[in-house]
């Protein structure tokens, strides 16, 4: 079995209890609210704001710099979000919540430094964004009737024409990446915990959703 398909399989669990959240189940449902859903973009903004440091800090690193494609930025996309959701001061509305915080020092602690940490974040957010990410884009616009993706630009990835070929050039770099069996299951490992982070995240999400549910 390819390291890529190890590392799917052996994070499914994981996955899966992030992507069943309640918060997430409530947006599927068609009942969150739009300032329930720019609550959610406005975490992004704290990880992606950290993530792409890291993705700075590792570019020129010989493993980890080639998963660095400028193509998956996400912080301008996510400030226009900002900006329609929330109005020009949105920087001083938004702030992280608790999960949102110990993400970014996981991040801080392993994604400026170890390639294969950087590598397990990397692959944990982006290509879930560029996958089922792209179905949160499209529920969401189409509950709140949003148009030209006013909101949604974070979903939005026109510098990647083709999702499918830039995923199997992506999967050709975790299968062909020089890490041996140890290191392997070090990002596996790391991998997990992201997507325990993003769990964590929707958990605190959801404290709020009362107030984030629209009418019946």
């Amino acid at each position: 079995m390819t390291f890529s398909a190890t590392l799917r399989t052996e994070t499914m669990d994981d996955h899966q209890v992030a992507n069943g959240a309640e918060f997430v189940r409530v947006l599927f449902d068609q009942r969150l609210s739009l300032a329930g859903f720019a609550a959610l973009v406005a975490q992004h903004y704290f990880i992606y704001r950290v993530l792409e440091e890291a993705t700075d800090a590792m570019a020129d690193d010989p493993v980890a710099g080639p998963f660095a494609s400028p193509e998956l930025r996400r912080l301008p996309a996510l400030e226009q979000d900002l900006a329609h959701l929330y109005g020009p001061e949105w920087a001083s509305i938004i702030e992280p919540g608790p999960a949102t915080v110990a993400y970014t020092e996981r991040l801080r602690e392993v994604a400026f430094t170890w390639p294969g940490g950087f590598v397990a974040h990397h692959y944990t957010r982006y290509l879930g964004d560029i996958s089922g990410g792209q179905a949160v884009g499209a529920v969401t616009e189409r509950q709140h009737g949003i148009v030209d993706h006013a909101g949604t630009r974070f979903y939005v990835f026109d510098r990647i024409p083709d999702r499918k070929a830039f995923k199997a050039r992506y999967h050709e770099l975790l299968n062909t990446s020089p890490w041996d069996e140890a290191e392997r299951e070090r990002i596996i490992e790391e991998s997990r915990i992201a997507y325990r982070h993003n769990a964590a995240v929707f958990t605190d999400l959801e404290r709020h959703l009362p107030q984030y549910l629209v009418a019946s």
